[in-house]
């Protein structure tokens, strides 16, 4: 399956509230929005692609119930940039401060916050170049830490503000650093 990007310009000029309602009305497809207001329409992830998301944001719910640092979210959560984007990582982290500065409206729709930390794990229909771009566009917004991990060729990269993008080659785990303070991830169930 393949992702396609359809460009609505000069043809249709969405609001937040019917992007919202577009995204409400058709619950079986994952849309996401880029800064130029093309609207973005990703196939569902396979079993596989799916499972180890299932693991990854498994592993951050557990740290941050021990932690309540924040509030975790799945890759069906859409977030409104700051920069205009709606993009949903498939996990993402804010600080409960941060959370908490926002509306019960805001909370509900889609938050207009960029989260503090993101994991991408590349999917078969993903090409490397366009989800890198994604994690620049989040660390351009705010985020403090983010990880693309690209199982297929057992690759890490880091995202971080200000800072050169580490690449790791088949590590066996990642630190959250001080975003997600005592946070480790085992990075076997993603090469497996």
């Amino acid at each position: 399956m393949n992702t396609y990007t359809l460009n609505l310009d000069r043809a249709i000029e969405m609001s937040n509230d019917q992007f919202y309602q577009l995204c409400r009305n058709n619950p079986d497809l994952k849309f996401e929005r880029n800064v130029h207001g093309e609207l973005i329409i990703m196939p569902p992830t396979g079993g596989e692609t799916g499972r180890r998301n299932s693991s990854l944001i498994t592993d951050v719910n557990i740290w941050n119930r021990q932690t309540r640092l924040g509030q975790v979210f799945g890759s069906s959560t859409c977030f409104k940039f700051p920069n205009g984007a709606d993009r949903a990582p498939d996990v993402s982290w804010i600080r409960q401060d941060r959370w908490d500065g926002l509306t019960a409206e805001e909370k509900e729709k889609f938050p207009p916050i960029c989260p503090d930390f993101v994991i991408e794990l590349m999917s078969p229909s993903d090409t490397l170049k366009t989800v890198q771009a994604k994690m620049q566009e989040y660390m351009d917004n705010g985020a403090k830490l983010g990880w693309l991990l690209n199982r297929k060729d057992r690759q890490a990269e880091v995202y971080r503000p200000d800072r050169e993008v580490e690449v790791l080659q088949a590590p066996s785990s990642l630190s959250g650093e001080m975003v997600l303070p005592g946070f480790i991830l085992d990075l076997e169930v993603i090469w497996t």
